[in-house]
Parts: structure tokens; C-alpha cells; sequence
């Protein structure tokens, strides 16, 4: 296994809209976020993954991008931007910027150019199709719900959109689109970026011919046509070799529906493709048969199965990254812990989780605080496309609009945007203005003012787990192994690099449990790295009462 600086590195993920507003108007900006950094340096997060910050209409929260080469007015300015960088780098923190180049905005120029007319020089750009029947080309479902095609009447034919309608995809095919994107992604790099998080890459390469999906419904799930389709490889191969090779940076790459097989082929070290992925079979959990919305109890044994399969599977063949939350997903807490009573033991205790495991981990912004996830009274007061969508669909279906409401506040993507939480201040310090977002009520007490204050807090429990990876080179390169595997309360494993050996053990519930280390595993005594509870001094790790989400890290002797 290579030794290098992303795997050594905790990234921190900043969604600029919801971060820091400098200038009154609720939508947090790039002069925000630099006025931030001291706060970044101090948690001792190492890399900053900036979600889009380009030119968009914002359909879809900047994820449809009108100029990748271009900073959207609510933001600032590419001047703004340079500073960024600038008080990063001074700072010894890296940046990576989001890459959204399965599809653009439609308000791009070549999209404008593309639909004037069938033979226009852009029409290839995108993906093209004459209707069958009077109905779209294919049966595909867009992700964001209805039909992932739209017809347009210029010149009577369908574009392929898997997101939004002001998503149409990009057409991989085209050796210009390719030749466009390597341009541009060069033109960051040559800007001073340290990498790029690859949005949803494995979807680039479609199978030819674009078949109907199997299934009952008028619109259903393509997945399988889109999804690490055929070419996948030869395109991020191709894309190393044109760009990424040329320089020291990191790319994760987000591939929902990857199994480990498959995530070693995009991150395989000798495979000339990408450093990491994101895969979601853990975020999956608690989805029933009908997918995400439709919410389901996960059990201790499913999410250590998961875990586990990923670390002994990519095990010196690839890098995990470690996340459980992040800006399309409930606030980890709310989810796996409990943002109740317990709210502070169980958010260290998932973070002593992600920071011990083998792969990067991935901070999203304030879960240094334990943030929850919110209830807003009325459908008015969400701005997510996804959720929107779902409710019509689902009203028109028959679902009632409380049960709608319940999915909406376990599983929105919403329950991520509500703004930073600064200090306890009217609007939690993050405007003056009126925020774009609603706050969640709870900034009054859960507030980063509060976090640094109080030596206790969550924000230093971070400060002290992303210290140790620096200190102890086994947690970053360490061997894993579970313990206890059929234990349905206790998530336990050890990490080994040569003689040094360290045992995690978190209690993942709110009841006590007793805690006994295998017979197998001998140990003359045990040294406390960090945990959320103080270390017994006569604890006997054969039989230890573990005390409400309780998380040790133990040095074993």
C-alpha cells in the first residue's frame, strides 16, 4: 500500500450556500467562507471539498452548470475564488473543487447551440433521440421522479436529462465533449486546485442503443443502462492520462450502485483512474423496497456487515472513503445516533467510528457540531427539487401528506442545507439578511460560539480524533478486523501496523452493555487514546460495562 498525503488527509466538505453569508443578502458566499477559515484551521482539517461554486441558473443548487469557467454572482467573483485558495494554501489546506460533468445546465452555451437545429456543430454534445409511439424514446425514470426525457419542440426530438430537465446529459460518445472537459478541468488545476469530487462519474458511459428498463411502472429505474456502463473505465483511464497523471492531486469519484468489486476497478492503485469513491450501500440501510423514501429500521448487524465488507474487501487494493452524512443526506446524528438526550455522546461516538476506520474521512459542515436534522412545519418551507417533486408524486399517487411529511423529515436532502450554526445570535451569525434557507430553531444552544467554548464539546472531540491520525500511522494504514460480528449492540474491531495494535469499541445504542474482548485477542493492558466517556482505571476489557453510546480507542499493550 503507497503511502500518500490524501490518505493521510480528513477533508472537510463546505456547501457554500448554507456556510457563512458575508454580505446580507441569505446566501452564504466565497468571501463568507475565507472570513472562516481560522475556524477550518483550528478543527485541523486538512482539505476543503467545495461544492459548486460555477455560473448556474441553480436548478438544482449549482449542480447544473451554465460556465464551468465562471463563479455565480451570489458567490463573488473568480477574484473572491483566488483569495480562497490563496488563504487556503497559506493555511496548509488543500482545495478541491466539485466536477459535474455528466451533464451541464441547459442554459450552457453549448446546449443553447445544440438544440437550435439538428445539424448544429454542439448537436452531439448531447444525448439526442426521436420519440417511439408518440411517447419518449425510452422508459427511463429521471432520479428526480416523471420521465428522464424531455421533448423539445425546436426540432421535435427528446434530450436525455437523468436529473432535472435543466440537466441534459453530456454525450461521453463525442470525442469533443471529452476533449472540452479534460480542457477544462487542466484550466483549474493550472489554477492551483489540489483535485476534484467527481459528481455521479460512473454515470457517463450509457449502453448503446439505451434500452427500456424492466419494471411495472410508466417510468422506471434504468440504473443498470447508466451505471458504470461500458466505457466507464476506458473514459476515467483516458481522463488520467490526459489530466489527472500530470499532477499531485486527489479525486474521489461519486459512484452510487458500485459493489467493492467494482469500486476496485475505479481504484485500483495500478489502475490509472481515480484515488477513491463514494459508494452508498450504507446509506441505503433504512430504504425499503420503494427506495429512499420509503423508510425502514436498520439494525447494528446490516451497518457493521456493510463496514466491513468495504474494509476487508478494498483491503491493499484500493482506498475507502469514510463518510455518513453529507449535502444530499440526513445529518448522521438525527440518523445512526440520537439527537436527543444523547445527541453529544453519540455524535463522538460516529465520529470515533469514521476516524478509526481505513480510508479518508469526510467532515461535512457542522457535523464538528453534532447539527441535526430539522422539521419545518409546511412543504412552503423546503426549497429541495427532489423533495418537491416526491410530494406531488406521491400526493397524486394517494400517499397522505403526513406520512409524506414523516419520509421528508428523516430522509430530505434539506435536513443537510439548513445554515451553519455559528453562535446564538438571530439567524445562528450565518446573515444579517433573511437566510435562503430556513434555520433550524435548535442554533439557539447547538452553535459553533458555544462548541469552542466549552472544552468538552463535540467540535474538540474532532479536534483530538483528526490529531491522533497525525500521531498514530496505524489508524491511517492499520489492518482491519471486527470483532464481535454477531453482537447486534457493540461495534467493535482492531486496527495493527507492525507491533502496534489499537481496539475500538463503541456501544451504539442508549441502554448499557458489557463489552467482552475475545479470548483470542491477548492484551497485558490497555492505554486510552481518546473517548467520550473517562477510561476506568481498573477496567477489564473481558467484562466492561459500557455506559449511552459510549466510544474508546485503546491502545493494546
Amino acid at each position: 500500500m503507497k503511502k500518500t498525503w490524501w490518505k493521510e488527509s480528513v477533508v472537510y466538505q463546505i456547501y457554500p450556500r448554507s456556510f457563512q453569508d458575508s454580505n446580507g443578502d441569505g446566501i452564504g458566499d466565497i468571501p463568507g467562507i475565507i472570513s472562516r477559515l481560522d475556524y477550518l484551521q483550528k478543527l485541523g482539517v486538512d482539505v476543503i471539498w467545495l461544492s459548486p461554486v460555477y455560473e448556474s441558473p441553480n436548478d438544482d443548487n449549482g449542480y447544473d452548470i451554465s460556465n464551468y469557467q465562471g463563479i455565480m454572482n451570489e458567490f463573488g467573483t473568480m477574484a473572491d475564488w483566488d483569495r480562497l485558495l490563496e488563504g487556503l494554501h497559506s493555511r496548509g489546506m488543500k482545495l478541491i473543487m466539485d466536477l459535474v460533468v455528466n451533464h451541464t445546465s441547459d442554459e450552457h452555451a453549448w446546449f443553447l447551440e445544440s438544440r437550435k437545429s439538428k445539424d448544429n456543430a454542439y448537436r452531439d454534445y448531447y444525448i439526442w433521440r426521436d420519440g417511439k409511439d408518440g411517447k419518449e424514446p425510452n422508459n427511463w425514470a429521471s432520479i428526480f421522479s416523471g420521465s428522464a426525457w424531455k421533448l423539445d419542440e425546436t426540432t421535435g426530438q427528446y434530450y436525455l436529462h437523468l436529473f432535472s430537465s435543466k440537466q441534459p446529459d453530456l454525450n461521453w460518445e463525442n470525442e469533443k465533449v471529452r476533449r472540452e472537459v479534460y480542457d477544462m478541468m487542466t484550466w483549474w488545476l493550472d489554477k492551483g486546485i489540489d483535485g476534484f469530487r467527481m459528481d455521479v462519474i460512473n454515470m457517463i458511459s450509457k449502453v448503446e442503443g439505451l434500452p427500456d428498463a424492466a419494471g411495472e411502472g410508466k417510468y422506471n429505474d434504468g440504473g443498470k443502462y447508466f451505471m458504470n456502463g461500458p466505457r466507464i473505465h476506458e473514459f476515467l483511464q483516458e481522463m488520467n492520462r490526459e489530466v489527472m497523471s500530470k499532477y499531485d492531486v486527489m479525486t474521489v469519484g461519486e459512484t452510487p450502485g458500485v459493489s467493492p468489486d467494482e469500486a476496485s476497478f475505479f481504484v485500483g492503485e495500478d489502475r490509472g483512474e481515480l484515488n477513491m469513491v463514494f459508494q452508498f450501500e450504507l446509506m441505503d440501510i433504512d430504504s425499503g423496497p420503494e427506495a429512499k423514501w420509503n423508510v425502514i429500521p436498520w439494525k447494528l448487524a446490516g451497518f457493521k456487515q456493510i463496514m466491513s465488507k468495504w474494509q476487508y474487501e478494498l483491503e491493499g487494493k484500493g482506498w475507502n472513503s469514510l463518510f455518513l452524512n453529507n449535502h444530499d443526506q440526513p445529518r448522521m446524528v438525527s440518523r445512526f445516533g440520537d439527537d436527543g438526550k444523547y445527541r453529544k455522546e453519540s455524535a463522538k461516538m460516529l465520529a470515533t467510528l469514521l476516524h478509526t476506520l481505513q480510508g479518508t474521512p469526510y467532515i461535512y459542515q457542522g457535523e464538528e457540531l453534532g447539527m441535526t436534522n430539522v422539521r419545518f412545519d409546511t412543504l412552503e418551507e423546503y426549497k429541495d427539487i427532489e423533495t418537491l417533486n416526491m410530494f406531488r408524486e406521491y400526493r397524486e399517487a394517494g400517499r397522505s401528506e403526513a406520512q409524506i411529511m414523516e419520509s421528508i423529515y428523516y430522509k430530505g436532502r434539506d435536513n443537510a442545507r439548513t445554515p451553519m450554526q455559528w453562535d446564538d445570535s438571530p439567524n445562528g451569525g450565518f446573515t444579517t439578511g433573511t437566510p435562503w434557507l430556513k434555520m433550524n430553531p435548535n442554533y439557539v444552544h447547538i452553535n459553533a460560539k458555544e462548541s469552542l467554548e466549552d472544552p468538552d464539546s463535540i467540535f474538540h472531540y474532532y479536534r483530538r480524533l483528526i490529531e491522533l491520525r497525525k500521531q498514530h500511522e496505524v489508524i491511517v494504514y492499520g489492518k482491519y478486523d471486527l470483532l464481535l460480528e454477531e453482537n447486534d449492540r457493540i461495534y467493535a474491531y482492531t486496527r495493527t501496523l507492525g507491533e502496534e495494535r489499537l481496539l475500538i469499541i463503541l456501544n451504539f445504542f442508549a441502554e448499557p452493555v458489557t463489552f467482552h474482548l475475545p479470548d483470542n485477542v491477548q492484551y497485558n493492558g490497555a492505554e486510552q487514546l481518546i473517548g467520550n466517556y473517562e477510561w476506568p482505571a481498573e477496567a477489564n476489557l473481558r467484562g466492561l460495562e459500557l455506559r449511552p453510546y459510549e466510544a474508546q480507542v485503546l491502545k493494546l499493550k
